[in-house]
């Protein structure tokens, strides 16, 4: 079935924590530590609580949907940086693996997509990542920091 997208709601927490904790494992397998993956992913009371609060109080997150199943999620909002390079980010965009490819993290992207320039983190080694930014108009801007969380490298990008 083709994923439709629709708002999240705090409801939603436990599929998305869920969801999430997936994606990361998809995503970020190839290029962290698996052992420190695992350790940040075990805690899936964290990720629900996590997920609870931002459905309440963070910006709106856009959920793909597909036979009843969250597949993916996008979240975009003010820039969180203390002297950003851009007056908005986009926060996170995942969608699970079997749908790398498929256009669904275009149609994410568009639902989300602030109207002025925008700036992400990405992880330095995921080329996969950082060739749909560069589709999207995104280019790195030297920007460069260790995620301590996961152990790996992130670069910034930014749209103008």
């Amino acid at each position: 079935m083709t994923p439709t997208l629709r708002p999240a709601v705090p409801a939603d927490a436990v599929a998305c924590a869920t969801m999430h904790a997936a994606c990361w494992r998809e995503a970020y397998g190839p290029y962290v530590d698996a052992a420190l993956l695992e350790e940040r992913l075990g805690d899936t009371a964290r990720w629900t609580a996590a997920w609870t609060r931002h459905l309440v109080d963070g910006p709106p997150r856009v959920l793909a949907e597909a036979d009843g199943e969250v597949v993916g999620f996008a979240v975009a909002g003010p820039a969180r940086e203390e002297d950003p390079p851009t007056p908005y980010e986009l926060y996170a965009i995942y969608t699970r693996a079997a749908y790398w490819g498929t256009g669904l993290g275009q149609e994410l992207w568009e639902a989300v997509r602030p109207d002025g320039p925008c700036s992400l983190w990405v992880l330095e080694a995921n080329e996969r990542a950082q060739g749909f930014y560069r589709r999207n108009g995104f280019g790195p801007d030297g920007a460069r920091e260790l995620y301590a969380g996961l152990g790996a490298w992130e670069i910034r990008m930014v749209r103008r």
